[in-house]
């Protein structure tokens, strides 16, 4: 998710740093223009796109093949792309809860082992304040909430899950040296609901210039998980632009964490 929005900015600043990266985005246009254009403006010619559709999971266990057999080191994986669009995908799951998670907790799981043999190495997952709406039934998993605001139920569940993944994979990698966070960056003006019904847009754009913040801004908090020293006690936390803050109370319920991440597993074929 680094073409546009919190993900280019978060790579610009990472390049800035020397860092080499790798955006992963679905649009090769896109990701070509946003590699160049970072490539320009920092002088750090180790700014690379690699094709990666998150609503279809055969392309994700393409890109992680690709990845692991050029690239040797991964230190640091950013879970950042997210949509809000309704609509199904070619694996038979809602949009946003696959774009948002499943294809993300597929792509952490294919990664993870470099990660290992990598560290000390961080998973930044870019969750939201919207986990607060979330409602998360591991028996359907996946399938599009009903009611009038389906779409939108559909994107609090999967950020919900978002902060779920971060605190079950900090569990689970306990004395790894892999580490990772969920974070809110704010309310950011990013293309993020350029996907919203037609009937809401008048209402989401105007408020999104009006008072989002811009995407500079939102990818501080992200990079702060990425790149803040003495982080490692706070795997598994949920934070926001202030720092570690407590996530609502289904993201911290570590039964509905396993039974996520169980079910995820079956989901995705693993």
């Amino acid at each position: 998710g680094g073409s546009s929005g919190i993900g280019a900015a978060t790579a610009l600043e990472l390049a800035r740093c020397g860092a080499r990266v790798i955006l992963a985005t679905r649009s090769a246009r896109r990701g070509e223009a946003a590699a160049s254009r970072i490539r320009r403006e920092t002088g750090n010619n180790e700014v690379l796109f690699m094709h990666l559709d998150l609503a279809s999971l055969r392309s994700v266990r393409a890109f992680a093949s690709t990845f692991l057999r050029q690239e040797p080191q991964l230190h640091l994986l950013i879970n950042n792309a997210g949509v809000s669009a309704g609509g199904t995908t070619e694996d038979g799951f809602s949009l946003p809860f696959q774009v948002n998670h499943l294809g993300h907790f597929l792509l952490t799981q294919l990664l993870l082992e470099r990660l290992r043999s990598c560290a000390p190495s961080r998973v930044v997952i870019v969750a939201s304040s919207a986990h607060c709406a979330g409602r998360l039934r591991p028996e359907s998993l996946g399938r599009p909430p009903s009611g009038l605001f389906s779409t939108f139920q559909d994107y609090c569940d999967s950020k919900l899950a978002n902060v779920l993944h971060a605190r079950e994979l900090a569990t689970r990698e306990q004395g790894t040296q892999v580490t990772c966070y969920a974070v809110h960056p704010g309310f950011v003006n990013t293309s993020l609901f350029r996907h919203a019904p037609l009937w809401l847009k008048p209402l989401l754009l105007p408020l999104a210039w009006l008072l989002f913040r811009e995407a500079a801004e939102g990818a501080q908090a992200v990079l702060g998980c990425a790149t803040q020293g003495g982080l490692e006690p706070l795997s598994g936390r949920y934070f926001t632009e202030s720092g570690p803050r407590l996530a609502w109370p289904a993201g911290r319920d570590d039964r509905l964490a396993r039974q996520l991440w169980e079910r995820s597993e079956r989901l995705v074929g693993l």
